[in-house]
């Protein structure tokens, strides 16, 4: 790649990480879903557990939750990356703070899986508070995202 086509897709970088977020929200959302779902199978009995069961909420939400960790992490580096190359330095402030302050809840919230693959009912409280807390956050970083790229595009 020569510094020409670099410069070339410059700008256009910045619009990729908020892209990324934006579906990393949604499927944020869906595995806030299907964890629900895997929990109503833990507490269901008889006819509605077997229900239940057939719809392996659990390991959708294991196999989703393990994309979004990694998706968040790359994005977070990523969204810093493009920052720093677009203007030689990173803005530090509450969409940077939270951003990595998420990157450290879902780490934290995954480290939390072994714990509740053997039982352990604490463990899964707080993986379930993180994930609130993280939701939460993410929906807020949504909202000043988009007041970073308005703020880009008025530039552009």
């Amino acid at each position: 790649m020569t510094l020409e086509t670099l410069e070339a897709i410059k700008p256009w970088l910045n619009f990729i990480h908020p892209i990324l977020m934006w579906g990393l929200l949604a499927a944020t959302l869906y595995a806030f879903y299907l964890g629900i779902q895997s929990r109503r199978v833990r507490f269901a009995e008889g006819d509605e557990k077997k229900a239940l069961i057939k719809g392996k909420f659990n390991q959708r939400h294991h196999q989703l939750g393990s994309i979004i960790l990694a998706v968040m992490v790359l994005g977070t580096l990523g969204g810093m990356a493009v920052t720093y190359i677009n203007n030689g330095k990173l803005f530090v402030g509450p969409h940077l703070l939270a951003g990595l302050g998420m990157a450290g809840l879902i780490a934290t919230s995954a480290a939390l899986v072994p714990l509740m693959q053997k039982g352990n009912e604490t463990a899964r409280l707080t993986h379930i508070s993180l994930n609130v807390v993280l939701v939460g956050l993410f929906g807020w970083q949504a909202v000043t995202g988009v007041q970073i790229v308005q703020r880009i595009l008025a530039n552009f």
